[in-house]
């Protein structure tokens, strides 16, 4: 066995690792508030996150390409490919190891941010500064500002909506009957152009962005006529009270969650897998290019490890998310996956880098605002913004000492 094989082999397990992770922390998150509001239990949302996430990652993951680098360095400036290969595996074992730090602590990180700063981190020692993409770093920095305020913005104005025009009115199950239509349609509609413009099979179809609008605006009409019956049915006992309201939501919730769920297993495998793929390509070729060919197999082993991940450990950031920074009901929970979804989608298509974990963090904070500052947890804020901070220099350093180290003793 020689060098390129050894390090091929030793991927696998940094990569399973990562996907672990992956679903220990990022995809634990994004479940969090459907299971602290209560409409589902952490062992559905175990299932249902480890399955679906399984078959997005497998059946709509990046198949034909994962970007390797990220776009932080340029790898072609880097002239021995061992170094990147060594390098690689450095920054998949710094960004696992940081953010199994973080889930243990049961704290939120962005795993995208880990990796990136993992690579900068190596490519900085390994090809000087100016093989750093500065711009691209100064907007991840920026997305720590931009998507929590903007997904808090949507999350605080869509609870507070529910609560002027629902909760608040003396006729709640007939204002539920005529809004909850409209929510659910408007949520279709999103669900429809987040599909088709942020998963890789949706953005494999190449559609003009007037087919995307006329197929979403089809779905939600549909969805809104559909919706009508069904709320009426289910609230049609009007003893049913305030439980009738948040009964309507909670199934609107569960529907959510798995959208989540399986876009989350597609987007987010490339994280563990692609330098993985990296790896691969400089073993078989000796030569590294900016993208690489994702094999069936290497994806099915990242849906396995975000499916192990959230079974083993996705207690803990859910706990957090879903319970400790306010306290969540089934419209609540609804705003806060509703401004989520809706912040990744806009400033995605907008060109900006947005986290998952920020959004929806940012929401919930937001939905727990509209009832006043006592009915957040700044404590348990600030520690995870905290540690967003520190993901980037801590993953970087951490992964230039593993790269120092595994380079004196491999090269």
């Amino acid at each position: 066995m020689d060098l390129y094989d050894l390090f091929f082999y030793m991927s696998l397990f940094a990569g399973f690792l990562m996907a672990f992770n992956l679903g220990a922390n990022d995809v634990a998150n994004s479940m969090a508030s459907a299971v602290g509001a209560k409409a589902i239990t952490v062992r559905q949302a175990v299932f249902i996150a480890g399955t679906l996430n399984f078959a997005g990652a497998v059946f709509l993951g990046s198949h034909v390409t994962a970007t390797v680098s990220k776009g932080i360095i340029n790898p072609a400036a880097i002239a021995d490919p061992k170094l990147i290969m060594v390098g690689m595996f450095a920054a998949l074992l710094a960004a696992g190891t940081w953010v199994l730090i973080a889930t243990l602590t049961s704290l939120p990180v962005s795993s995208t941010h880990s990796i990136v700063g993992a690579i900068m981190g190596f490519g900085l020692v390994a090809g000087g500064p100016d093989v750093v993409n500065w711009l691209k770093m100064g907007g991840i920095v920026m997305s720590w500002i931009i998507s929590p305020f903007f997904a808090a913005t949507i999350g605080f104005l869509v609870f507070s909506h529910i609560r002027k025009y629902i909760l608040f009115k003396r006729q709640f199950l007939r204002q539920v009957r005529f809004w909850a239509p409209f929510w659910i349609a408007l949520t279709l509609a999103l669900i429809s152009l987040s599909f088709l413009y942020k998963t890789p099979a949706g953005k494999g179809l190449n559609l003009h962005w007037t087919v995307s609008l006329m197929i979403a605006a089809g779905l939600s009409g549909a969805a809104f006529v559909a919706a009508r019956m069904v709320v009426t049915r289910m609230i049609a006992n009007v003893e049913q009270g305030a439980e009738g309201v948040e009964q309507v939501f909670r199934k609107m919730q569960v529907g959510t969650s798995c959208y989540v769920a399986l876009s989350q297993g597609a987007n987010d495998v490339a994280n563990a897998i692609g330098p993985v793929a990296a790896i691969y390509l400089i073993a078989k070729e000796h030569v590294l290019l900016a993208k690489a060919d994702v094999p069936l197999s290497m994806l099915v082993l990242g849906g396995v490890g975000i499916a192990v991940g959230i079974a083993a450990l996705g207690h803990r950031v859910m706990g957090t998310v879903g319970e400790k920074i306010t306290t969540l009901t089934n419209t609540r929970g609804f705003a806060v996956d509703f401004g989520a979804a809706s912040t990744v989608l806009l400033a995605s298509n907008m060109g900006l880098p947005v986290s998952t974990t920020h959004a929806a963090v940012g929401a919930v904070a937001g939905v727990g605002l509209a009832r006043g500052f006592k009915a957040v947890d700044f404590r348990v804020l600030g520690r995870i913004v905290m540690y967003w901070v520190a993901t980037v220099p801590i993953a970087a350093l951490t992964s230039i000492v593993f790269f120092v180290l595994l380079k004196w003793l491999c090269l």
